[in-house]
């Protein structure tokens, strides 16, 4: 434009924002907005199975941090992930229920939003339960029970596997073949049980998955028991401990996920302790997403 002067005119007239609008210059992604987070989100998180104690803490974190517009969207742990993957292409801004040991971790670049109220409280971990009467029924089975134990690493390559898309009995194989040495220990000198049935109860996370898979290929190749994986809510999977329909879970989150129902069935189970330390739950968002902590929620 020939005269500066009259361009100047023009922008006082119609506005700088709308020149942007109209020509596209300095257009920002809308995770590099000065939008406030709940409107690039719809004051949504994206949450998981209702009842899971994810969504309890979740519900609470809410409640503790005065977050009235906010809500907690239920479904389920495939369906967060494929919202969150989905998101992540487009490079859009998402909030989900997390927690770790989980394979979006590995997958994408992720973290965790500070919670200064320690609504979630700290590391968990993830214990064995068995129901009362099982280490006199299958001795074999208790004991290889008892023994249980990884890390987050060793079930984070199976869930990776799955996720990739081996079937979980084969990414279960696969990793015991390569952990051949630490298998061993869990089944020195513990007698093989021929033909015995024994029912594993889980709840369909991915780490649950590759957790029980892991423990029934080694129950069945190592000791010769013939196991049924029962998959089920995690309430249904604590009462089938608790009244004998099933014989043990490797799937209990400890002291805060399942503490409801730890305490609920208290006495009708036996704790076996962790088979895996260093887990955690909280809301999770994409590394490039500028907010850091639960409070930035909070329109000041």
């Amino acid at each position: 434009m020939s005269n500066p002067s009259k361009l100047m005119k023009v922008l006082a007239v119609i506005g700088i924002s709308s020149v942007v609008a109209l020509t596209g210059c300095g257009k920002e992604s809308s995770t590099a907005s000065s939008e406030f987070i709940g409107d690039q989100v719809d004051y949504k998180i994206i949450g998981i199975d209702p009842g899971a104690g994810l969504m309890k803490s979740t519900e609470k974190a809410l409640k503790e941090y005065d977050l009235k517009d906010w809500k907690l969207v239920e479904g389920s742990g495939a369906a967060m992930a494929a919202a969150l993957d989905k998101a992540y292409k487009d490079k859009k801004p998402i909030i989900v229920t997390g927690w770790t040991p989980h394979w979006k971790f590995a997958k994408y670049e992720l973290k965790y939003l500070a919670d200064p109220k320690g609504v979630y409280g700290g590391d968990e971990q993830i214990h064995t339960i068995a129901r009362n009467g099982l280490k006199d029924d299958h001795p074999s089975a208790h004991a290889l029970l008892d023994r249980f134990e990884w890390s987050p690493d060793d079930m984070a390559k199976v869930m990776v596997a799955i996720q990739e898309g081996k079937k979980p009995e084969q990414a279960a194989a696969d990793w015991i073949k390569d952990n051949g040495a630490k298998v061993d220990e869990w089944v020195k000198d513990i007698p093989k049980a021929e033909g015995k049935t024994l029912k594993l109860a889980y709840v369909a996370w991915d780490s649950e998955i590759a957790s029980t898979n892991v423990v029934k290929q080694v129950l069945e190749s190592k000791l010769g028991y013939k196991v049924e994986m029962l998959q089920v809510e995690a309430g249904p999977m604590w009462a089938g401990i608790a009244g004998g329909d099933a014989d043990a879970i490797v799937a209990a989150w400890l002291p805060t996920t399942h503490k409801d129902y730890y305490d609920k069935y208290q006495g009708k189970f036996e704790d076996l302790g962790p088979n895996l330390n260093g887990t955690k739950i909280g809301l999770v968002v994409p590394s490039y997403m500028n907010i850091d902590s639960i409070e930035d929620l909070k329109k000041k």
